[in-house]
């Protein structure tokens, strides 16, 4: 029997990486060639493989040898069966070939394990592509080199986990805190006064979508690893560089490994290598304000009717939001010149100071947050780009469109790019054996980014303007002296309640219609809302 030992020792320059099959009875045969391994790879036009697999009711037994291309393939099996017969299959070369070209699967290569690559991966899975993901750190650490704290997910974002997989969108709503079922809205940080309130679910019943709600960011990532395959991501691996052909596109490796594949996506975030290298080196803008943020072993009185709370005050604001498990996580902004290392000694006392006038919802919080719990990170984001992507490659979330986090976004909008993008790839997912045509993969990306582009320039547009909006802001007390006209609250509620309704129903169309009620949910808001009507 040839053994891969004799075929190396024959060989001994080639650089073979194979799957020497192990001998059990169901397999037939295994290929030698990854369609996402590395490119140097023995050409599969070098040898043909013809495998006689001999099983007996005490063992099986595998043997291959190596023949010239141009004459017949075999595979002999001998099937394993109570009596001395024997099934023999014949097929020619040429035909294996055939069958081969036909079964030949677009190839992704991702950029990024964050949430967009993470749910990219298991969309291009479940629609039959080969994936492979690049990641520098599975860790999720964020920050200072600790980790962040929770992550909104809205009814949109939601949504197209439903539509990707059903089964990890059920796991992700049973670990998550529903905060769209609650009042949610925007206070005036001095009194602690509404100053507007925010419905999250009524937009969700009238879709069909899941209510909005927070998870940690761990716990979503390792459902979603999960769900992936610790196979399809390789951790410790950075893309620091790409080229392509009209063939391939080529991702190169922080250690120097090459992977190719019909596709690359840049999904690794606001400092992306992949947008570097297709568009060069282009600053990222500081927003004006610095994020401090805490999490806190403390349960509110109100915790069972407010989700979360959006605090007002000029040059800063708070946002307070329920997450679970007995806890509270909050996040304070506040403009200040930018740091660019390290990190400030005594960020509760900065904090009580700046917050000292505040209402005892916001200063009970920062009270009861241990100094070591409180983290800082200066937010940036940067200019919109019409044009994300060149070729066979294109970007996907903060890569692509990075958001100022005053509105809870930027995930929501990496997961929606992932199902338009998957979406558009549909259409050229199975190809002959020769590598997938350029103009047809450019002009799938084209009408991803043309169909996605609307939405996050407005969303981009409303972030940066709602921190700028607060440069002038009056506290409550200030505006009560001088109350505005009743119409204009009812413009600015009507305006409000449109856009809201805009933003949690996502690409809610696109999505497949619910034959049943959304489970998962601990709740059962959704039964009790249609009760009620």
């Amino acid at each position: 029997m040839t053994s891969p030992h004799l075929f190396h020792k024959a060989f001994p320059n080639s650089r073979f990486h194979s799957y020497w099959p192990m001998a059990f009875p169901q397999c037939l045969t295994r290929t030698s060639y990854h369609p996402l391994h590395q490119t140097n790879y023995l050409s599969p036009k070098l040898f043909s493989i013809s495998c006689s697999i001999i099983n007996t009711k005490k063992n099986s037994i595998i043997s291959s040898t190596y023949r010239n291309p141009k004459r017949t393939r075999r595979y002999e099996v001998i099937a394993k069966n109570n009596s001395s017969s024997t099934e023999t299959k014949h097929e020619t070369y040429e035909g294996v070939e055939k069958k081969k070209k036909k079964e030949r699967r677009v190839r992704i290569l991702i950029a990024g394990g964050g949430i967009g690559g993470l749910v990219l991966a298991l969309a291009a899975k479940e629609r039959g592509f080969d994936v492979m993901v690049f990641e520098k750190n599975l860790s999720a650490i964020r920050g200072e080199g600790r980790y962040r704290g929770p992550i909104q997910l809205m009814s949109s974002a939601l949504g197209v986990l439903m539509d990707i997989h059903k089964g990890v969108a059920e796991q992700v709503m049973n670990a998550g805190c529903v905060t769209g079922d609650r009042i949610n809205g925007l206070v005036d940080g001095v009194s602690g006064d509404w100053l507007a309130k925010i419905d999250l679910l009524a937009p969700a019943i009238k879709k069909g979508l899941p209510v909005t709600l927070v998870i940690s960011r761990t716990t979503l990532q390792e459902i979603l690893l999960k769900a992936v395959g610790d196979h399809i991501v390789l951790n410790n691996s950075k893309v620091i560089d790409i080229s392509q052909d009209p063939h391939k596109v080529v991702a190169t490796l922080d250690d120097g490994r090459q992977f190719e594949g019909d596709i690359l996506v840049g999904a690794d975030g606001i400092w992306s290598e992949v947008r570097k290298k297709l568009f060069g080196t282009q600053e990222a803008s500081y927003s004006g304000y610095t994020c401090y943020s805490g999490s806190v072993d403390y349960v509110p009185s109100y915790t069972n009717s407010i989700g979360y709370r959006v605090f007002l005050g000029r040059n800063q604001y708070f946002v307070a939001s329920d997450v679970g498990n007995g806890k509270m996580q909050w996040y304070a902004f506040h403009k200040e010149p930018q740091i660019a290392s390290g990190t400030l000694e005594g960020k509760k006392v900065r904090l009580t100071k700046l917050f000292r006038s505040w209402c005892s919802d916001v200063t009970t919080l920062i009270a009861k947050t241990r100094e070591e719990m409180i983290l800082r990170r200066d937010i940036y984001d940067r200019d919109m780009i019409y044009s994300w992507g060149k070729g066979r490659v294109t970007l996907l979330g903060d890569a692509a469109h990075p958001l100022q986090p005053n509105l809870g976004l930027g995930g929501c909008l990496a997961i929606e790019d992932c199902h338009r993008l998957i979406h558009e790839l549909e259409s050229i997912k199975k190809s002959e054996y020769n590598a997938v045509k350029s103009i047809d993969i450019a002009s799938a990306l084209k009408r991803y980014e043309q169909k996605r582009i609307l939405r996050t320039m407005i969303t981009h547009g409303v972030t940066r303007m709602a921190s700028k909006s607060l440069d002038g802001y009056q506290s409550f007390t200030f505006l009560s002296a001088f109350p505005l006209p009743v119409q204009v609250f009812d413009f600015l509620q009507m305006v409000s309640s449109y856009f809201l309704t805009w933003l949690v129903a996502g690409e809610a169309d696109m999505l497949k219609k619910q034959d049943q009620p959304i489970e998962g949910q601990k709740h059962k808001v959704l039964l009790q809302y249609n009760k009620k009507r």
